[in-house]
């Protein structure tokens, strides 16, 4: 079935997702468990290798949690929605989220976005 041109190019639901972000998601919906490497290759269809140097990165950066030889996603979910900022991963996180909190983190942001401006305004002074 074909669609508009303006889906084609703005649809952020039609790009292809990184490994990372399929890692993400899918701790996200089963963050109730954790999995191997292996576990994870297998639900998501992906080379281990690849889920592997994946996951080293999303631990570095905080998102998932490591306790050999198990993942799970990070508790804190405001790291994870400031990671995932586009629209569709907004939609996403709703969900995950509930609106009223990521409204909430919404306005943090913006908040801490304007404070750290002001900040470096006064600091080209």
């Amino acid at each position: 079935m074909p669609i508009s041109i303006d889906r084609f190019e703005h649809d952020e639901e039609l790009r292809e997702r990184t490994t990372s972000e399929r890692v993400v998601r899918f701790l996200l919906d089963h963050d109730d468990q954790a999995f191997t490497r292996g576990e994870l290759a297998d639900a998501l269809d992906a080379d281990p290798n690849t889920v592997g140097t994946n996951l080293s990165r999303l631990k570095e950066r905080e998102l998932v949690r490591h306790r050999e030889p198990y993942w799970a996603i990070t508790d804190d979910r405001e790291r994870v929605a400031s990671a995932f900022e586009t629209r569709a991963e907004s939609a996403y996180l709703d969900e995950l989220l509930g609106e009223e909190d990521w409204e909430e983190w919404k306005e943090h942001a913006a908040s801490e976005e304007a404070l750290e401006r002001a900040r470096e305004e006064s600091d080209d002074e």
